[in-house]
């Protein structure tokens, strides 16, 4: 949307599209979806995505990882819990009034998976 795309456009891009995507990985393996979705996706993809995820991304996982395994995120989760959830609940309001919510609700409805 900061690039000018209409509200509705971008979530069909980049929500509603995922499902489909993650549903040809499920039946056919990355291969398999490559195979199924248009060239010009698929060219987009392979060159792209690499840009996107890349070293940094398997980094951060990395650290993240070190943090469940170290129990330093079961720390924080058991701490969190125990003041009453104050940073979850503020993540949740955050997200249930983020516009593409507003946007989801509205296309699913017309769409009937609401």
């Amino acid at each position: 949307m900061e690039a000018g795309y209409q509200p509705e456009i971008a979530y069909f891009e980049c929500l509603h599209e995922l499902k489909l995507i993650v549903d040809l990985y499920y039946k056919a393996g990355i291969e398999g979806m490559w195979r199924q979705v248009s060239n010009t996706a698929e060219y987009g993809g392979r060159t792209r995505g690499p840009r996107i995820i890349d070293a940094g991304v398997k980094e951060r996982m990395k650290a993240i990882l070190g943090d469940i395994q170290s129990g330093s995120f079961a720390e924080e989760w058991v701490k969190e819990n125990k003041e009453g959830c104050p940073n979850l609940n503020r993540m949740r309001e955050e997200a249930r009034e983020h516009q593409i919510e507003e946007v989801g609700a509205r296309l699913r409805k017309m769409m009937k998976l609401a």
